[in-house]
């Protein structure tokens, strides 16, 4: 069974006994299922357009974001000078980008004014639009008609909100920031006069874009160099604030979106931000089915549904979590599950784990506060590198902090009996 066969299984499992709950809270615990869903099961590649002149350092963003080497750096994407939808494909996931290399590009024939290259990339993004546009501008040259470029990206964005009623968000990349003065500081850059000088060229491009009325827009300095070796490991960067990048773009990108992002730019951050909104939903969903009477053996979903969670987390973190993945992980936290590992035995093994003791009463609180234990504690042992023993303090530690919150309000804190077998 793949990640998403049991991930359907487990959602198909919570909405059958959400159906038979007769408590107030049915209603909100059916809508964190369908959020649920959403977020996890209609997860896509995010639609990138980057828009730069050639030089500014597109590959190396992209390879920056990706965490490895996808794009040949020095080069374009695109070798026809046509803007062309690409499929960029990683280690973690995928992405669909869309180079329009043809924009105040001085290699093109002189005909090829900037009229001709605006009809294309219209035409680019006709039937295909973009979740967010990348614009990218060398920290040298934030001065150098960068007010035409920018009054092309606002014609392009008035394109796409005409034709696909979308504002599409700009992420505008002020690049090789490495190259400004003085050239000796490495990232963090906190020599004075080094970021004054990357202030000073954030300011100019933030000005021509507050001119031209750009709107939905962050302005962002990096640094993206890197050299790798033959067979393409990374052996060198001086990176700073990509995970500003891939920040932003997690938090403006639609939500379908968002995930692939996370999982594929792989900056811890994003991932346990990310990791923890799957987490709320889902202590939001188990509480709410632990605070109505039902049968015993519909109690199973519960802990399907973390059994979900720390697939999705998994997932986020970069891994495919096999059954040999996510058995590693319960066993090391305490979980004695043998090798014939089925999902049912794992939800049974997890219920004498969060649960301990047979025909304990399972509160609605004590769901919730298990539950986000667990979350808390796969993000410690499967994003953050954390030992299994750091996991397990993290999951006593989260236990009790959520224990004393209480779960949301607008759940019941009625309680089922537990078989314990």
């Amino acid at each position: 069974m793949d990640n998403d066969e049991m991930l359907k299984t487990i959602l198909e499992m919570i909405e059958g006994v959400v159906g038979k709950l007769t408590s107030r809270s049915r209603e909100s615990i059916r809508r964190e299922l369908d959020k649920l869903r959403k977020f996890v099961m209609e997860s896509r590649p995010p639609q990138l357009m980057i828009l730069g002149r050639r030089g500014s350092g597109k590959s190396s963003l992209i390879n920056a974001i990706c965490g490895e080497k996808v794009a040949k750096t020095g080069s374009v994407l695109s070798q026809t000078g046509s803007p062309v939808w690409y499929l960029i494909e990683t280690s973690r996931g995928k992405i669909r980008l869309l180079d329009t290399r043809g924009l105040g590009d001085e290699t093109r024939p002189e005909s090829a004014n900037f009229q001709d290259c605006l009809d294309e990339i219209k035409a680019a993004v006709d039937s295909e639009v973009p979740d967010a546009i990348l614009f990218l501008c060398k920290a040298k040259e934030v001065d150098s008609r960068v007010g035409e470029d920018v009054k092309n990206l606002q014609e392009i964005r008035r394109f796409i909100k005409d034709k696909h009623q979308y504002d599409v968000p700009v992420a505008g990349i002020v690049t090789q920031v490495d190259e400004l003065d003085p050239k000796r500081v490495e990232p963090p850059y906190e020599n004075e006069e080094k970021m004054a000088n990357i202030q000073a060229a954030v300011s100019a491009l933030q000005s021509a874009f507050k001119q031209n009325q750009i709107d939905l827009m962050r302005v962002i300095p990096i640094s993206a160099y890197a050299e790798y070796s033959k067979d393409g490991r990374r052996i060198y960067d001086n990176y700073w604030n990509i995970d500003k990048v891939v920040e932003y773009l997690v938090e403006v990108l639609p939500k379908e979106a968002q995930l692939q992002m996370a999982r594929i730019a792989k900056v811890r951050s994003v991932q346990a931000s990310m990791a923890r909104r799957v987490i709320a939903r889902v202590a939001t969903i188990c509480a709410g089915i632990a605070a109505t009477p039902i049968p015993v053996g519909d109690i199973l979903p519960i802990t399907a549904a973390q059994i979900g969670m720390i697939v999705s987390i998994g997932y986020i973190s970069g891994r495919e979590l096999s059954r040999d993945a996510a058995k590693e992980f319960l066993t090391a936290i305490g979980v004695n599950v043998g090798a014939a590992f089925v999902l049912r035995e794992a939800a049974r093994a997890l219920i004498k784990f969060v649960f301990p003791g047979a025909g304990n009463a399972v509160s609605a609180g004590v769901a919730f506060a298990g539950t986000w234990g667990i979350g808390e504690a796969a993000i410690a042992y499967f994003i953050q590198g954390k030992s299994i023993e750091e996991a397990k303090r993290r999951f006593d530690d989260t236990r009790k902090k959520k224990a004393e919150e209480g779960p949301p309000e607008n759940l019941e804190s009625e309680s089922v009996e537990i078989d314990g077998s």
